[in-house]
Protein backbone atom coordinates (compact mmCIF):
# COMPACT_ATOMS: atom_id res chain seq x y z
CA UNK A 1 0.00 0.00 0.00
CA UNK A 2 1.21 3.32 -1.13
CA UNK A 3 -0.55 5.75 0.80
CA UNK A 4 1.44 8.85 -0.14
CA UNK A 5 0.70 7.88 -3.52
CA UNK A 6 -2.94 7.53 -3.14
CA UNK A 7 -3.27 10.04 -0.90
CA UNK A 8 -1.89 12.38 -3.59
CA UNK A 9 -3.89 10.69 -6.18
CA UNK A 10 -7.19 11.58 -3.85
CA UNK A 11 -5.82 14.97 -3.77
CA UNK A 12 -5.98 15.20 -7.39
CA UNK A 13 -9.55 14.38 -7.47
CA UNK A 14 -10.47 16.23 -5.07
CA UNK A 15 -9.31 19.37 -6.82
CA UNK A 16 -11.28 18.71 -9.71
CA UNK A 17 -14.62 17.71 -7.34
CA UNK A 18 -14.39 21.12 -5.88
CA UNK A 19 -14.09 22.36 -8.73
CA UNK A 20 -16.73 21.03 -10.42
CA UNK A 21 -18.95 21.18 -8.10
CA UNK A 22 -18.54 24.86 -7.03
CA UNK A 23 -20.15 25.43 -10.55
CA UNK A 24 -22.72 22.87 -10.11
CA UNK A 25 -24.09 23.95 -7.16
CA UNK A 26 -24.56 27.87 -7.95
CA UNK A 27 -26.63 26.32 -11.45
CA UNK A 28 -28.87 24.19 -8.79
CA UNK A 29 -29.70 26.59 -6.11
CA UNK A 30 -33.25 25.61 -4.87
CA UNK A 31 -33.14 21.93 -6.44
CA UNK A 32 -33.16 18.75 -5.14
CA UNK A 33 -31.68 16.17 -7.23
CA UNK A 34 -32.09 12.82 -8.20
CA UNK A 35 -31.04 12.12 -11.80
CA UNK A 36 -30.07 14.47 -15.07
CA UNK A 37 -32.33 15.38 -18.05
CA UNK A 38 -29.68 15.97 -21.01
CA UNK A 39 -26.76 16.56 -18.93
CA UNK A 40 -28.57 19.13 -15.90
CA UNK A 41 -30.22 17.90 -12.78
CA UNK A 42 -33.82 17.54 -12.06
CA UNK A 43 -35.77 18.54 -9.25
CA UNK A 44 -37.48 16.32 -6.81
CA UNK A 45 -38.55 19.15 -4.71
CA UNK A 46 -41.16 19.65 -7.07
CA UNK A 47 -41.63 16.03 -8.98
CA UNK A 48 -41.41 14.28 -5.12
CA UNK A 49 -40.38 15.82 -2.33
CA UNK A 50 -40.92 12.56 -0.38
CA UNK A 51 -38.46 10.62 -2.73
CA UNK A 52 -35.51 8.27 -0.81
CA UNK A 53 -33.04 9.69 -2.01
CA UNK A 54 -33.91 13.54 -1.40
CA UNK A 55 -31.05 13.53 1.38
CA UNK A 56 -28.31 13.20 -0.77
CA UNK A 57 -27.90 16.65 -2.20
CA UNK A 58 -28.09 17.84 1.20
CA UNK A 59 -25.28 15.55 1.84
CA UNK A 60 -23.08 16.74 -0.81
CA UNK A 61 -23.64 20.13 0.07
CA UNK A 62 -22.54 19.61 3.78
CA UNK A 63 -19.27 17.51 2.49
CA UNK A 64 -18.15 20.07 -0.06
CA UNK A 65 -19.02 22.73 3.38
CA UNK A 66 -16.84 20.59 5.66
CA UNK A 67 -13.80 20.87 2.89
CA UNK A 68 -14.37 24.48 1.77
CA UNK A 69 -16.66 26.25 4.23
CA UNK A 70 -18.04 28.32 1.13
CA UNK A 71 -21.53 29.55 1.83
CA UNK A 72 -23.05 28.43 -1.33
CA UNK A 73 -22.91 24.79 -0.06
CA UNK A 74 -24.19 25.55 3.05
CA UNK A 75 -27.48 27.53 1.59
CA UNK A 76 -28.05 25.07 -0.68
CA UNK A 77 -28.05 21.91 2.31
CA UNK A 78 -30.00 24.19 4.50
CA UNK A 79 -32.66 24.95 1.49
CA UNK A 80 -33.11 21.27 1.10
CA UNK A 81 -33.21 20.54 4.76
CA UNK A 82 -35.98 23.07 5.09
CA UNK A 83 -38.03 21.65 1.99
CA UNK A 84 -37.86 18.16 3.64
CA UNK A 85 -40.23 19.46 5.99
CA UNK A 86 -42.63 18.81 3.83
CA UNK A 87 -41.88 14.61 3.59
CA UNK A 88 -41.29 14.62 7.62
CA UNK A 89 -45.33 15.70 7.91
CA UNK A 90 -46.31 13.10 5.64
CA UNK A 91 -47.28 10.09 7.33
CA UNK A 92 -47.63 8.31 3.97
CA UNK A 93 -44.16 9.82 2.62
CA UNK A 94 -42.03 8.70 5.39
CA UNK A 95 -40.62 4.68 5.68
CA UNK A 96 -37.36 3.05 6.18
CA UNK A 97 -35.33 5.62 4.62
CA UNK A 98 -35.45 8.23 7.60
CA UNK A 99 -31.61 7.82 7.55
CA UNK A 100 -30.70 8.66 3.91
CA UNK A 101 -32.78 11.42 4.26
CA UNK A 102 -32.05 13.30 7.57
CA UNK A 103 -28.74 12.12 8.70
CA UNK A 104 -27.25 13.84 5.69
CA UNK A 105 -29.46 16.66 6.27
CA UNK A 106 -30.49 17.76 9.87
CA UNK A 107 -27.99 15.40 11.56
CA UNK A 108 -25.20 16.69 9.57
CA UNK A 109 -26.39 20.57 10.27
CA UNK A 110 -26.63 19.58 14.08
CA UNK A 111 -23.24 18.13 14.14
CA UNK A 112 -21.53 20.72 12.32
CA UNK A 113 -23.35 23.94 14.29
CA UNK A 114 -25.51 22.75 17.12
CA UNK A 115 -28.42 24.01 15.73
CA UNK A 116 -31.39 22.49 17.84
CA UNK A 117 -34.19 23.04 15.23
CA UNK A 118 -32.20 20.64 13.52
CA UNK A 119 -31.74 18.22 16.19
CA UNK A 120 -35.44 18.15 16.23
CA UNK A 121 -35.77 16.97 13.06
CA UNK A 122 -33.64 14.03 13.33
CA UNK A 123 -35.28 12.91 16.60
CA UNK A 124 -38.74 13.18 14.89
CA UNK A 125 -37.34 10.83 11.69
CA UNK A 126 -35.41 8.32 14.43
CA UNK A 127 -38.98 8.07 16.23
CA UNK A 128 -40.67 7.27 13.14
CA UNK A 129 -37.96 4.68 11.89
CA UNK A 130 -38.49 3.49 15.71
CA UNK A 131 -42.08 2.98 15.00
CA UNK A 132 -41.59 0.74 12.13
CA UNK A 133 -40.38 -2.03 14.43
CA UNK A 134 -42.21 -5.19 14.15
CA UNK A 135 -41.31 -6.90 17.54
CA UNK A 136 -42.57 -10.39 17.04
CA UNK A 137 -40.32 -10.57 13.53
CA UNK A 138 -37.91 -8.33 14.89
CA UNK A 139 -37.37 -6.65 12.00
CA UNK A 140 -38.04 -2.76 10.64
CA UNK A 141 -40.29 -2.81 7.86
CA UNK A 142 -39.34 -1.41 4.65
CA UNK A 143 -41.86 0.66 2.49
CA UNK A 144 -45.53 1.49 2.48
CA UNK A 145 -48.27 -0.16 1.01
CA UNK A 146 -48.61 -0.10 -2.59
CA UNK A 147 -50.59 -3.30 -2.71
CA UNK A 148 -52.75 -3.84 0.90
CA UNK A 149 -50.87 -6.73 2.94
CA UNK A 150 -48.53 -7.17 0.24
CA UNK A 151 -45.16 -5.60 1.94
CA UNK A 152 -46.51 -5.06 5.33
CA UNK A 153 -44.03 -8.15 5.95
CA UNK A 154 -40.97 -7.32 4.70
CA UNK A 155 -37.65 -6.29 5.27
CA UNK A 156 -34.73 -4.93 2.69
CA UNK A 157 -31.11 -5.16 3.15
CA UNK A 158 -31.10 -1.21 2.37
CA UNK A 159 -32.05 -0.62 5.93
CA UNK A 160 -28.92 -1.54 7.44
CA UNK A 161 -27.68 1.92 6.20
CA UNK A 162 -30.53 3.13 7.90
CA UNK A 163 -29.65 2.09 11.56
CA UNK A 164 -27.29 5.01 12.26
CA UNK A 165 -29.98 7.40 12.59
CA UNK A 166 -31.18 5.23 15.67
CA UNK A 167 -27.58 4.96 17.00
CA UNK A 168 -28.07 8.96 16.56
CA UNK A 169 -30.58 9.02 18.38
CA UNK A 170 -29.38 6.94 21.43
CA UNK A 171 -25.90 8.74 21.72
CA UNK A 172 -28.39 12.00 21.80
CA UNK A 173 -31.14 10.91 24.64
CA UNK A 174 -29.68 7.94 26.46
CA UNK A 175 -32.99 6.19 25.32
CA UNK A 176 -32.49 2.64 25.14
CA UNK A 177 -34.80 1.32 22.96
CA UNK A 178 -33.11 3.15 19.99
CA UNK A 179 -29.79 0.87 20.30
CA UNK A 180 -32.26 -1.73 20.77
CA UNK A 181 -34.47 -1.69 17.82
CA UNK A 182 -31.40 -1.08 15.80
CA UNK A 183 -29.43 -4.20 17.31
CA UNK A 184 -32.06 -6.42 17.27
CA UNK A 185 -32.71 -5.82 12.81
CA UNK A 186 -29.17 -5.70 12.22
CA UNK A 187 -29.22 -9.43 14.63
CA UNK A 188 -32.56 -10.44 12.08
CA UNK A 189 -30.43 -9.06 8.98
CA UNK A 190 -27.26 -11.10 9.98
CA UNK A 191 -29.49 -14.25 10.17
CA UNK A 192 -31.48 -14.18 7.18
CA UNK A 193 -30.43 -12.18 4.86
CA UNK A 194 -26.39 -12.97 4.38
CA UNK A 195 -25.84 -16.17 2.54
CA UNK A 196 -23.45 -18.78 3.39
CA UNK A 197 -21.31 -17.56 0.36
CA UNK A 198 -21.52 -14.36 2.10
CA UNK A 199 -23.80 -12.69 -0.54
CA UNK A 200 -26.72 -11.08 0.50
CA UNK A 201 -30.48 -11.23 -0.38
CA UNK A 202 -32.50 -8.76 -0.86
CA UNK A 203 -35.63 -8.87 0.59
CA UNK A 204 -36.54 -10.90 2.86
CA UNK A 205 -40.63 -11.38 3.88
CA UNK A 206 -41.38 -12.57 7.33
CA UNK A 207 -44.80 -13.38 8.83
CA UNK A 208 -46.16 -10.10 10.27
CA UNK A 209 -48.06 -11.60 12.68
CA UNK A 210 -46.02 -14.61 13.87
CA UNK A 211 -42.19 -13.73 12.78
CA UNK A 212 -41.82 -16.47 11.02
CA UNK A 213 -39.61 -16.22 7.75
CA UNK A 214 -41.41 -17.06 4.69
CA UNK A 215 -39.51 -16.36 1.30
CA UNK A 216 -36.74 -14.15 -0.30
CA UNK A 217 -36.83 -11.67 -3.04
CA UNK A 218 -34.50 -10.93 -6.18
CA UNK A 219 -36.23 -6.71 -5.51
CA UNK A 220 -33.96 -4.66 -7.66
CA UNK A 221 -31.65 -7.94 -9.23
CA UNK A 222 -31.95 -9.85 -11.70
CA UNK A 223 -33.63 -12.47 -10.07
CA UNK A 224 -34.54 -14.62 -6.14
CA UNK A 225 -31.07 -16.06 -5.37
CA UNK A 226 -28.94 -13.85 -7.62
CA UNK A 227 -26.71 -10.94 -6.16
CA UNK A 228 -27.90 -7.22 -6.52
CA UNK A 229 -24.61 -5.34 -6.05
CA UNK A 230 -25.93 -2.39 -4.93
CA UNK A 231 -27.90 -4.60 -1.96
CA UNK A 232 -23.87 -6.45 -1.33
CA UNK A 233 -22.61 -2.77 -1.44
CA UNK A 234 -25.43 -1.53 1.33
CA UNK A 235 -24.50 -4.05 3.45
CA UNK A 236 -20.98 -4.47 3.50
CA UNK A 237 -21.35 -0.80 4.18
CA UNK A 238 -23.88 -1.11 7.09
CA UNK A 239 -22.56 -3.87 8.82
CA UNK A 240 -19.69 -1.81 9.35
CA UNK A 241 -21.46 1.26 10.46
CA UNK A 242 -22.73 -1.37 13.05
CA UNK A 243 -19.74 -2.62 14.00
CA UNK A 244 -18.50 1.08 14.87
CA UNK A 245 -21.31 2.05 16.85
CA UNK A 246 -21.93 -1.05 19.03
CA UNK A 247 -18.60 -2.46 18.88
CA UNK A 248 -19.97 -5.61 18.66
CA UNK A 249 -17.36 -7.50 16.66
CA UNK A 250 -20.19 -10.29 15.20
CA UNK A 251 -20.93 -6.53 13.00
CA UNK A 252 -17.40 -6.31 11.72
CA UNK A 253 -17.20 -10.16 11.16
CA UNK A 254 -20.35 -10.19 8.98
CA UNK A 255 -19.44 -7.22 6.91
CA UNK A 256 -15.79 -8.67 6.00
CA UNK A 257 -18.06 -11.81 4.78
CA UNK A 258 -19.87 -9.63 2.52
CA UNK A 259 -16.85 -7.99 1.72
CA UNK A 260 -14.68 -10.53 1.10
CA UNK A 261 -17.31 -11.67 -1.57
CA UNK A 262 -17.98 -8.65 -3.38
CA UNK A 263 -14.15 -8.27 -3.52
CA UNK A 264 -13.74 -12.06 -5.06
CA UNK A 265 -16.34 -11.01 -7.90
CA UNK A 266 -14.67 -7.86 -8.56
CA UNK A 267 -14.68 -7.93 -12.63
CA UNK A 268 -10.71 -7.06 -14.11
CA UNK A 269 -11.52 -3.96 -14.95
CA UNK A 270 -13.01 -2.78 -11.77
CA UNK A 271 -16.50 -1.40 -13.50
CA UNK A 272 -19.42 -3.12 -11.08
CA UNK A 273 -22.11 -4.97 -12.57
CA UNK A 274 -25.85 -4.36 -11.59
CA UNK A 275 -25.53 -7.97 -10.51
CA UNK A 276 -23.31 -10.53 -10.00
CA UNK A 277 -25.14 -13.45 -11.59
CA UNK A 278 -26.58 -11.28 -14.31
CA UNK A 279 -26.44 -12.71 -17.71
CA UNK A 280 -23.20 -11.55 -19.78
CA UNK A 281 -25.59 -9.96 -22.59
CA UNK A 282 -26.37 -7.06 -21.99
CA UNK A 283 -23.64 -6.29 -19.58
CA UNK A 284 -24.96 -3.99 -17.25
CA UNK A 285 -23.41 -1.62 -14.68
CA UNK A 286 -23.94 0.25 -11.82
CA UNK A 287 -21.54 2.65 -10.10
CA UNK A 288 -23.17 2.75 -7.20
CA UNK A 289 -22.40 0.23 -5.71
CA UNK A 290 -18.87 0.26 -6.46
CA UNK A 291 -18.88 3.86 -4.70
CA UNK A 292 -21.05 2.51 -1.71
CA UNK A 293 -18.70 -0.63 -1.40
CA UNK A 294 -15.35 1.55 -1.86
CA UNK A 295 -16.85 3.56 1.23
CA UNK A 296 -17.79 0.35 3.38
CA UNK A 297 -14.17 -1.07 2.47
CA UNK A 298 -12.33 1.47 3.37
CA UNK A 299 -14.27 2.00 7.02
CA UNK A 300 -13.88 -2.07 7.52
CA UNK A 301 -9.95 -1.18 7.12
CA UNK A 302 -9.99 0.94 9.74
CA UNK A 303 -10.55 -1.80 12.25
CA UNK A 304 -9.04 -5.27 11.01
CA UNK A 305 -5.63 -6.50 12.12
CA UNK A 306 -2.66 -5.25 10.04
CA UNK A 307 -2.36 -8.47 7.61
CA UNK A 308 -5.87 -7.88 6.72
CA UNK A 309 -5.78 -4.18 6.04
CA UNK A 310 -4.38 -4.36 2.58
CA UNK A 311 -7.42 -6.45 1.45
CA UNK A 312 -10.13 -4.00 2.02
CA UNK A 313 -7.87 -0.84 0.90
CA UNK A 314 -6.51 -1.68 -2.20
CA UNK A 315 -9.96 -3.03 -3.51
CA UNK A 316 -11.30 0.29 -2.71
CA UNK A 317 -8.73 2.11 -4.64
CA UNK A 318 -9.16 -0.37 -7.36
CA UNK A 319 -13.06 0.27 -7.53
CA UNK A 320 -12.39 3.72 -6.98
CA UNK A 321 -9.34 4.13 -9.60
CA UNK A 322 -11.30 1.92 -12.21
CA UNK A 323 -14.69 4.78 -12.12
CA UNK A 324 -12.34 8.14 -11.81
CA UNK A 325 -10.68 6.84 -14.96
CA UNK A 326 -13.73 5.28 -16.85
CA UNK A 327 -16.81 6.57 -15.35
CA UNK A 328 -16.26 10.20 -14.41
CA UNK A 329 -17.65 13.66 -16.22
CA UNK A 330 -15.70 16.28 -14.99
CA UNK A 331 -17.34 18.65 -17.42
CA UNK A 332 -18.83 21.54 -15.77
CA UNK A 333 -21.49 22.05 -18.27
CA UNK A 334 -22.73 18.39 -17.18
CA UNK A 335 -24.09 18.46 -13.39
CA UNK A 336 -23.53 14.91 -12.16
CA UNK A 337 -19.73 13.32 -11.81
CA UNK A 338 -20.31 10.18 -11.81
CA UNK A 339 -21.58 8.15 -14.81
CA UNK A 340 -23.03 4.35 -15.47
CA UNK A 341 -25.98 3.93 -12.56
CA UNK A 342 -28.73 1.30 -12.37
CA UNK A 343 -31.47 1.69 -10.40
CA UNK A 344 -32.62 -1.83 -10.89
CA UNK A 345 -31.54 -4.33 -13.16
CA UNK A 346 -35.33 -5.12 -14.35
CA UNK A 347 -36.43 -1.04 -15.27
CA UNK A 348 -36.14 0.40 -18.11
CA UNK A 349 -33.44 2.52 -18.11
CA UNK A 350 -30.19 1.80 -17.45
CA UNK A 351 -26.63 3.54 -16.73
CA UNK A 352 -27.78 7.04 -16.21
CA UNK A 353 -27.06 9.55 -13.74
CA UNK A 354 -28.24 8.82 -9.77
CA UNK A 355 -27.10 11.53 -7.10
CA UNK A 356 -25.69 8.81 -4.55
CA UNK A 357 -23.38 7.84 -7.03
CA UNK A 358 -21.91 11.56 -7.31
CA UNK A 359 -22.58 11.74 -3.14
CA UNK A 360 -20.56 8.35 -1.89
CA UNK A 361 -18.41 9.09 -4.56
CA UNK A 362 -17.07 12.47 -2.80
CA UNK A 363 -17.32 10.87 0.76
CA UNK A 364 -14.96 7.99 -0.60
CA UNK A 365 -12.25 10.54 -1.80
CA UNK A 366 -12.53 12.74 1.14
CA UNK A 367 -12.29 9.47 3.59
CA UNK A 368 -9.06 9.57 1.74
CA UNK A 369 -7.90 13.06 2.00
CA UNK A 370 -8.97 13.71 5.45
CA UNK A 371 -11.66 16.30 4.88
CA UNK A 372 -14.55 14.02 5.20
CA UNK A 373 -17.40 14.99 7.85
CA UNK A 374 -18.82 11.23 9.20
CA UNK A 375 -22.44 11.66 8.07
CA UNK A 376 -23.03 7.99 9.43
Amino acid sequence: MDRVKDKNWAEEVAKKIREKVSIVAVRNQNKIPYTTVDGLFNDMSVENVCWWTNGFWGGMMWQLYNATKEDIYKENALDTERKLDQNLMNAMGMDHDSGFKWLTTAIAHYRLTGNQESRNRGLLAANDLAGRFNPVGRFIRAWNENVPGKTIGWAIIDCMMNLPLLYWAYEETKDPRFMQIATIHADTAEKYFIRGDGSVNHIVEFNPNTGEMVRTYGGQGYEEGSSWTRGQAWAIYGFALSYIHTKNTRYLDAAKRIANYFIANIPDNGLIPVDFRQPQDPWIEDSCASVIAACGLLEIEKYVTEHEKHIYYNNALKLLKSLEANRCNWDTNTDNIVENCTAAYHDEKHEFAIIYGDYFFIEAIWKLTGQELFIW
